[in-house]
C-alpha cells in the first residue's frame, strides 16, 4: 500500500497548512489524502483529474504554471504549496511568501537532511544544477556527484554506486534510502513538509540559507535531430582548446572568474538545451555571449530569444 509506505518513512513534527497544486494530474486523485492523513490541512487547487489540463500545464519546472500556486499560498496562509507533473513524479515547491524555488535548491535541502544521518553520502544531480548544490554538498560532508540529464541516467547511477538521494533540475527527486531508487515527486514532497515541520523557521528561512546565484532558466536552441550531437562534439572540443570543461554530458563550460554555461543535446527533442550561472545578471549575459558566438557558425541553430 504506497499510503503505508510513505507513512512509514515520513513524520512531521507539527501540523502545517499546505496548498497542492496537481494541475488535474494524476496526483490530484493520491496526494491531498495522503497529506491529510501525514496531518497537514490542505487547500485543493485543480485537484480534479482532467486531461485536457483546462487551468495550466502540470509542469513544476516552468514558472508561469506555478503563478496560481504562488498567490493561493499568501492568500490562504499557508506555510507552503506542493506542485506536482502530470504523473507526479516531478515536484515544484512555493514557499510562505511565495517564492518559488528550483528544484536543484530544493535537492539542497533534502541532501542537508540526509547527510544529517549518512555523513559522507554520495548525491547525485544532473549537469544543469546550480553551483550552490555542488558547494552546499561540499560544506555539510558529502560527495557531490554530477551526472547526466535524464532520469533513467541517474537511477542506474544511483543502484550502480549505492547513492541513496539524487535530483535533476526538472523536478526528478530519487530516493534509495530504505526506498526503491526511483523517482517519486509524492514522496519529495512529505519530506520538504517534513522539513520545514522540524524547523522553528518558515521554509523561506530554510531556502534563504542557500545562495541564490543568478541564473537562466532552461534555454532551447532549435537545432535538426540529424545534426545535434555532432554540433555538441565539435563545440565541446573548441571549447575545450579555451576553458575548463565538464564532458560527461554536452559541454559545461568552467568560465574564468566564476560562473559556468551548458550546451548539450536533448535526447528527446530536436533541440540543443542550455544554462548559465554566475554570480551577477552581468556575468551571465558575457558567458551567453561566449557561446552563442559558437553557435552561431551553424546556420540551422535558432538561437534562443531570450
Amino acid at each position: 500500500d504506497y499510503y503505508a509506505a510513505v507513512l512509514g518513512r515520513v513524520r512531521p513534527a507539527r501540523r502545517l497548512k499546505v496548498v497542492v497544486d496537481a494541475g488535474n494530474g494524476v496526483a490530484g486523485v493520491y496526494a491531498p489524502e495522503l497529506l491529510r492523513r501525514l496531518g497537514c490541512e490542505v487547500v485543493e487547487l485543480f485537484c480534479e483529474s482532467d486531461g485536457r489540463f483546462p487551468n495550466h500545464l502540470p509542469d513544476p519546472e516552468e514558472p508561469e504554471t506555478m503563478r496560481a500556486l504562488q498567490a493561493k499560498v499568501p492568500e490562504v496562509g499557508a506555510d507552503l504549496g506542493i506542485a506536482y507533473d502530470g504523473d507526479a513524479d516531478r515536484v515544484g515547491v512555493v514557499d510562505e511568501r511565495g517564492r518559488r524555488h528550483e528544484a536543484d535548491l530544493i535537492l539542497v535541502l533534502l541532501a542537508r537532511d540526509l547527510l544529517s544521518r549518512h555523513p559522507g553520502a554520495q548525491i547525485v544531480f544532473d549537469v544543469k544544477s546550480s553551483q550552490s548544490l555542488i558547494d552546499d554538498i561540499r560544506a555539510h560532508g558529502g560527495v557531490p556527484v554530477m551526472w547526466k540529464t535524464g532520469h533513467s541516467h541517474l537511477k542506474r547511477k544511483m543502484r550502480e554506486d549505492r547513492i541513496l538521494l539524487g535530483g535533476e533540475v526538472s523536478g526528478h527527486m530519487f530516493f534509495a534510502e530504505n526506498y526503491y531508487g526511483v523517482d517519486d515527486g509524492i514522496l519529495a514532497s512529505c519530506k520538504v513538509i517534513e522539513l520545514a515541520a522540524r524547523s522553528r523557521e518558515p521554509l523561506s528561512r530554510l531556502f534563504d540559507t542557500v545562495p541564490h546565484l543568478a541564473a537562466t532558466p532552461e534555454l532551447k536552441a532549435m537545432c535538426p535531430d540529424a545534426e545535434k550531437f555532432r554540433v555538441i562534439a565539435e563545440l565541446t572540443q573548441e571549447l575545450k582548446r579555451r576553458y575548463d570543461v565538464i564532458d560527461i554530458d554536452g559541454a559545461r563550460v568552467l568560465f574564468p572568474g566564476g560562473g559556468w554555461g551548458l550546451v548539450r543535446a536533448s535526447n528527446t527533442n530536436p533541440y540543443l538545451t542550455l544554462r548559465f550561472e554566475a554570480a551577477t545578471p552581468a556575468r551571465v549575459a558575457e558567458m551567453k555571449r561566449v557561446i552563442y558566438g559558437d553557435l552561431a557558425r551553424y546556420p540551422f541553430v535558432t538561437l534562443p530569444a531570450e
